[in-house]
């Protein structure tokens, strides 16, 4: 029986909407957020879960903790599994950054792996810090199910990593709703496939308010 991993993102918050830069900014879910999330948790509520596991943020802690109510588990903190941190871009729009701070924008969107704003993280930073946290749950909770709540670009830069795709283009080919599930089995902490990906079936027909701007530049152009 392999390990399951439920990977979920926060749902939406007003900043979420607002298409802000947000990664070490603490705010917590809208409305609109809460909905997403109440759908997927009664999603959820007939499959076992082991353990629930959260970003320290507000809008993840939140997230977990409706999920995993009817469960009655609380979630467990961790600290690592947080959202990149944009440096002095964090509260700005990404056309304010674009405008604003064209020399750093640029070669970031080209390779957000390796290239980080001033005062924040790259790619990089984020996987040496939330990918070990992930292979810890999975060895702790073998043959188990596990919650694991994150953010959208911690999300796609763990599945870029534990399905072996070139992380350099993870914000172009992978995307992460708010309030999305992935399930990933691991048959072992190096040798994970994918089930599910950022589905969103439980709140389809829900009015969003997310901006289609959601994953990067090159996914704007006119007919995208």
């Amino acid at each position: 029986m392999p390990t399951r991993i439920y990977l979920v993102r926060h749902g939406a918050t007003d900043l979420t909407a607002e298409d802000r830069f947000a990664g070490s900014t603490d705010v917590s879910l809208s409305e609109e957020g809460r909905r997403q999330v109440a759908a997927l948790g009664e999603r959820l509520r007939c499959d076992t879960l082991d353990a629930v596991y959260a970003s320290p943020m507000s809008r993840t802690l939140e997230t977990a903790r409706i999920i995993a109510k009817p469960h009655d588990l609380e979630p467990l903190a961790e600290p690592d599994l947080r959202e990149i941190d944009y440096g002095h871009w964090e509260g700005h729009t990404r056309d304010e950054v674009e405008r604003d701070h064209p020399a750093e924008y640029e070669p970031w969107q080209e390779d957000p792996l390796t290239i980080a704003p001033a005062g924040g993280e790259s790619g990089i930073h984020v996987l040496a810090r939330a990918l070990p946290v992930m292979r810890r749950i999975v060895e702790q909770h073998a043959e188990r199910s596990v919650l694991v709540v994150s953010h959208k670009g911690t999300n796609r830069l763990l599945v870029s990593s534990l399905l072996g795709f070139d992380a350099r283009g993870y914000r172009d080919r992978l995307d992460q709703s708010p309030a999305a599930l992935t399930i990933l089995d691991f048959a072992s902490v190096t040798r994970a496939r994918l089930r599910v990906f950022n589905d969103v079936s439980h709140y389809e027909g829900v009015p969003s308010r997310v901006l289609q701007r959601r994953l990067s530049r090159w996914w704007s152009r006119p007919g995208c």
